[in-house]
């Protein structure tokens, strides 16, 4: 398998002057000596791994719950978690098997047996929620346990199924307190992670405590931490400013991060990574105003992602022509090839051979986070400014009701961030565009799915070039999202923080253990 290096581009630390007192360091308030407090505006949709697919969940995942595998900070390869040993079993790629570490055990004192692990996929295949992470183990046929060793049996090669089960999907449940065909929905969590689950109220906050029986890849928490959910970059800024968190992670504002820079005192912080990808995706059932190809072809002619980048984000995004970003291999520009410069000449002829002459309204769906609805808004601009197309801008408050909606149909279009789950081209494919996408749009293509099928298959990732290129440039004919953007991931952190370079690395883990008081 080819290497993708996720490189951490470290930048902001401010030194210690020789001789500051150590009282200096800490905080104001004297919450040294406690919780570190970590702001995000990533909420979490909900606490069972089986009903959720979103970088909030998985964040909060991460820390309180254990996979059999996981990827180590800096490092681009699954590694043993709760697992002693895991491996493909013949050439076919096709069964995968794993043995139990031996002295892993729930926060509540429960050995975790090869059962659990089974049930804990069973259910997710079982419950197939519309926002859980059933889409990205679509090669999953069956489960097997036999006293300590797990065998996953796959319908076809997937050399990527070893980076699957690293990720919060993967999550360890106890089978006796999470129903096998219903979510669990009791506000409570039977993990095995660095931490347990303290005091919890759902968009609000999240408490956390070392768990003094982890047993596995990270190392023990030290520390307690606090996690305080924001409503939307406004709110944690002035939470970063007021000196309500030490660690601020997804979001801050565009003109906070376009700011940073080595000079600014008892500020460290550093971008890491760079996939995180934004998209327009289109509900392309019958009866939606995008279901027509025309239609999404025109959108995708005119976009200005220049402009969205400039205006909207300050220069702290980049411009993205293909589903999957620069820097991952695999990555090519196939809507750049079709529609190399705005052009609102071509969109017209497209709607015209289609037989639209009519202004086409579409209605866009927003997440209200960051700088989203701004973002909407220029798209809009964009999209009216041609006098093809009348947009209507629904914004949604919460993440849930968001996620319902789109699943739902309520959006003609809905723009949807893209966080890696795994560095591999296939996690930008296989789960957006695949068969029972993750983003619920209704598109469907078997040749698309042939080609994912295809490059799933090769155990050597870089001998599936030709299939990933072929298979971005069936997306961008078909256009069922048009990509917008790709980004660093930035986090910023008081200096009485250490660790927070090993937070988030674009690996799809977060790393909250990392943390600890200077």
């Amino acid at each position: 398998m080819r290497s993708v290096r996720w490189k951490i581009i470290a930048a902001g630390l401010v030194l210690g002057v020789a001789g500051v007192a150590a009282w200096q360091l800490l905080p104001e308030d004297g919450s040294g000596h406690g919780a570190i407090r970590v702001g995000t505006t990533d909420v979490v949709s909900s606490l069972d791994p089986a009903g959720a697919y979103d970088v909030g969940s998985w964040a909060l995942f991460s820390n309180v719950y254990q996979s059999l595998l996981t990827v180590k900070p800096g490092s681009d390869a699954p590694v043993p978690d709760a697992a002693s040993s895991c491996g493909f079993v013949g050439q076919k790629l096709t069964t995968y098997q794993c043995e139990l570490r031996p002295d892993v055990k729930f926060a509540g004192g429960r050995a975790i047996t090869a059962e659990d692990v089974k049930h804990s996929f069973d259910r997710i295949k079982a419950i197939n929620s519309d926002q859980g992470p059933a889409p990205l183990f679509n090669t999953l046929e069956s489960v097997k346990a036999e006293g300590r060793t797990v065998t996953f049996n796959l319908s076809a090669g997937d050399a990527t199924f070893p980076f699957k089960i690293a990720t919060g999907a993967a999550s360890i449940v106890d089978k006796d307190t999470y129903p096998a065909k219903s979510l669990r929905e009791d506000g409570r969590i039977d993990g095995s992670g660095p931490y347990t689950l303290g005091a919890y109220k759902a968009g609000t906050s999240a408490g956390l405590k070392p768990n003094t029986s982890y047993k596995g890849q990270g190392k023990p928490a030290r520390t307690p931490v606090t996690v305080k959910y924001y409503k939307d970059s406004a709110d944690l800024d002035q939470a970063w400013n007021a000196r309500q968190v030490e660690v601020a992670h997804r979001e801050m504002p565009p003109a906070v991060l376009a700011g940073l820079n080595p000079g600014m005192k008892d500020v460290r912080y550093q971008a890491a990574g760079g996939s995180e990808t934004r998209s327009m995706v289109f509900n392309v059932r019958p009866g939606s105003a995008a279901a027509p190809l025309a239609v999404r072809q025109a959108v995708a002619a005119v976009l200005d992602r220049s402009k969205v980048a400039s205006d909207v984000y300050l220069g702290t995004v980049t411009p993205l022509y293909s589903l999957v970003p620069a820097g991952i291999a695999g990555h090519s520009t196939p809507f750049f090839d079709a529609y190399p410069t705005p052009n609102a000449a071509t969109a017209k002829k497209l709607l015209k051979d289609a037989g639209i002459n009519a202004t086409v309204p579409l209605t866009l769906g927003v997440n209200v986070r960051g700088a989203n609805v701004t973002e909407a808004q220029e798209l809009k601009r964009q999209l009216e400014g041609t006098g093809l197309f009348q947009v209507t801008v629904k914004p949604v408050e919460k993440w849930a009701d968001y996620q319902k909606g789109y699943a739902a149909g309520e959006f003609d279009v809905y723009t949807i961030g893209w966080v890696a789950d795994f560095p591999d081209a296939d996690n930008f494919l296989s789960p957006l565009v695949g068969a029972d996408s993750s983003m619920n749009n209704g598109f469907s293509d078997k040749h698309v799915d042939e080609l994912i099928t295809r490059t799933q298959s090769h155990s050597e990732r870089a001998d599936a070039a030709t299939e990933f290129r072929d298979l971005q440039k069936a997306v961008a004919q078909q256009a069922p999202l048009v990509p917008i953007w790709q980004k660093k991931d930035y986090v910023m952190s008081r200096d009485a923080v250490t660790g927070g370079q090993y937070l988030s690395d674009g690996t799809g883990v977060w790393r909250l253990w990392e943390l600890d008081w200077l």
